[in-house]
């Protein structure tokens, strides 16, 4: 019971600690990307958010799994270089009773990542494709912020405002410049406002600036000064969108319509548990550390087996997709691999006799 509830204890810290670590991680680098998709007018500003929490949401899974493999190596290496392994064996605990305390604890994770693959990050990409979607059918006046060059979606235009005025319904220092039938007009304005009339157009009214229009290349530019000028912003429209690809459809859609990529989605949703159960597991006897010697074999192995645990699952996906294996070859053929793999490490290390004499 002791030695139940001190591994538990050190294995819930050590995931913790593990798992935010990963997070600082993740949420740094989707930040970043999707602060340069901003930059670029890829993205509305207002999105930037909403997208990261997407983002992070697709990848929990992952990181759930690499935080359980990364935590179990921590605590069982730790037991092993602090000489705490020998004081547990010579109390009647070996090797293979580690291995109940961690299914304990890998238990919960596995199902909270069956959870997030099976159910919840399918809902959460449709509702990312529809919030895409709403997004796409703004008007090019939503996107504008002080201080950026904004691209419309037609490419045909690019919009540019220093400042906004106090009360937020005025822009400031207006430069568009637009193409049309090869004729290049660039406006600049003092200020500038949208408006909407009673019959539902709205306009884009720019006040105190000049027009220069004209063939680029040619000197002949015609240069018109006004004190407003109105355009006309073309209404866009919602497309709600009717087909998802099937990393978006739901587990019972994928079962009600056993399509080959259909079925390679459903492989790799419960790989993903399994391969959390397996790698678990599998870092007790790969947490071996003589405290005399380096632990950097270790380390590497380890990094090594959980990358090409991962690549085997993609190939077993894109086989079932390609229609090369069946369904059922695709979910079990790797998992079966590694769990041989698994029980030849455990009888490694607590048999007494090298594999080579075994049949002296």
């Amino acid at each position: 019971m002791i030695f139940r509830r001190a591994l538990l204890r050190e294995l819930v810290y050590n995931c913790l600690a593990v798992f935010l670590v990963l997070i600082a991680i993740t949420l740094s680098t989707l930040f970043i990307r999707l602060l340069g998709d901003a930059a670029r007018g890829k993205l509305a500003v207002d999105a930037v958010f909403a997208f990261l929490g997407f983002g992070l949401l697709g990848f929990l899974p992952v990181l759930l799994s690499l935080a359980l493999f990364i935590t179990v190596m921590m605590t069982v290496s730790r037991a092993y270089r602090d000489s705490e392994m020998v004081v547990w064996f010579s109390a009647g605990q070996g090797l293979l009773t580690w291995i109940r305390p961690v299914l304990y604890f890998a238990l919960p994770v596995v199902f909270a990542i069956a959870l997030l693959n099976l159910a919840v990050i399918p809902w959460a990409l449709q509702k990312k494709d529809v919030y895409r979607a709403v997004l796409n059918s703004r008007d090019d006046m939503s996107a504008i912020s002080p201080g950026m060059f904004i691209e419309s979606r037609r490419a045909d235009k690019v919009y540019f405002v220093e400042s906004l005025s106090q009360i937020g319904t005025r822009v400031k220092n207006v430069f568009m410049q637009s193409l049309d039938n090869h004729q290049l007009g660039i406006v600049v304005a003092k200020e500038g406002f949208h408006t909407e009339l009673p019959n539902g157009e709205r306009y884009l009214v720019l006040e105190n600036g000049r027009r220069y229009e004209g063939v680029p290349g040619r000197a002949d530019y015609k240069t018109v000064e006004f004190g407003r000028y109105w355009m006309r912003i073309e209404p866009a429209r919602f497309v709600e969108q009717q087909t998802f690809e099937p990393k978006a459809l739901s587990t019972g859609k994928l079962m009600r319509d056993p399509t080959p990529a259909n079925m390679a989605e459903l492989v790799w949703r419960w790989s993903f548990p399994i391969s959390a159960a397996i790698l678990a597991l599998l870092a007790i006897p790969l947490s071996f550390v003589n405290p005399r010697a380096g632990r950097s074999f270790k380390l590497i192995l380890a990094l090594l087996i959980y990358v090409i645990y991962n690549n085997l699952l993609g190939i077993s996906q894109a086989w079932v997709a390609q229609q090369k294996i069946s369904p059922l070859a695709g979910m079990w053929a790797v998992h079966l691999l590694m769990a041989g793999v698994l029980v030849w490490m455990f009888y490694r290390r607590i048999s007494m006799r090298p594999w080579w004499r075994w049949r002296r």
